[in-house]
């Protein structure tokens, strides 16, 4: 726990719990990456990462803005948010969201060793679709080249959770108005095959056949 990572509002909707932290970031295929731009501007990225251990990977081009400013050591803060209900009350006030998030700050470091590149990229193919690094080709050296890798520490990181239902005001109980929870879960489409005739490989059948994604790169 650091003052940044201290939740101020509603604090007994944060955590500083490992588990808790490495699981939403697991789930969530996107985050977002806020920094400081030319002239101090502020810039946030949506992008893609990865989590081996304690280390959070964001991948691009070698050209890559975000990259090349993170590259020099500036201070960075990424987050990432689950959205799983809609949080329905009886007056427009207390609506709400049931969420899961988590916010980490730290200064990324440039990865030039070129088998923790290799790892962190197959990383991020199991981080997308469990099972799909084993199903493809490797990188290869001129590919690892091309790609600007970085890695975050998460020495500094908290999440912050609400789950449950609506909290109404007790004279609201009794108002004739529909309460509770929609439920919203990331869902999985009909595979479209830019290979016709070959059959569906595990890892896609497997996202087809999950509810939620689940992942455990630890």
């Amino acid at each position: 726990m650091t003052p940044r990572t201290t939740v101020r509002r509603l604090p007994e909707r944060g955590s500083h719990d490992w588990d808790q932290i490495a699981a939403i970031l697991d789930e969530a295929l996107v985050c977002h990456v806020g920094f400081a731009g030319p002239g101090g501007a502020p810039v946030v990225i949506p992008t893609a990462h990865a989590r081996a251990g304690t280390t959070l990977y964001l991948h691009g081009a070698p050209a890559s803005r975000m990259l090349r400013t993170l590259g020099e050591g500036v201070e960075v803060c990424v987050t990432a948010t689950l959205l799983d209900g809609l949080v329905l009350a009886r007056s427009l006030f207390h609506h709400s969201l049931n969420y899961r998030s988590v916010v980490a700050f730290g200064r990324a470091a440039d990865v030039r060793d070129l088998d923790e590149k290799r790892r962190a990229l197959l990383a991020f193919a199991e981080h997308i679709l469990r099972g799909r690094a084993a199903e493809v080709r490797e990188p290869s050296i001129g590919e690892l080249k091309a790609t600007r890798v970085l890695a975050l520490q998460l020495d500094e990181a908290s999440a912050k959770l609400r789950t449950g239902p609506p909290i109404d005001d007790a004279e609201d109980l009794d108002l004739p108005v529909w309460a509770g929870v929609l439920p919203v879960a990331l869902g999985i489409g009909t595979p479209v095959a830019e290979t016709p005739g070959l059959p569906v490989p595990p890892s896609v059948r497997g996202a087809r056949d999950a509810a939620r994604f689940g992942r455990n790169m630890a």
